[in-house]
């Protein structure tokens, strides 16, 4: 699974960590993270997340 970085404070979502403190399962790919979901650091949207190269 792909990993993504957000671009304002550099946190990086991992899919197989996911979110356990925000509800968001182990193994939860970014696509499927709820649209109203935010970077648990700094609030950024998923539309300020890049895939990690």
């Amino acid at each position: 699974m792909k990993k993504y970085v957000c671009a304002l404070c550099g946190y990086v979502y991992d899919p197989a960590l996911g979110e356990p403190d925000d509800g968001i399962e182990p193994g939860t790919s970014f696509e499927d993270l709820p649209e109203d979901w935010c970077c648990p650091v700094c609030g950024a949207t998923k539309d300020d997340f890049s895939v990690v190269e």
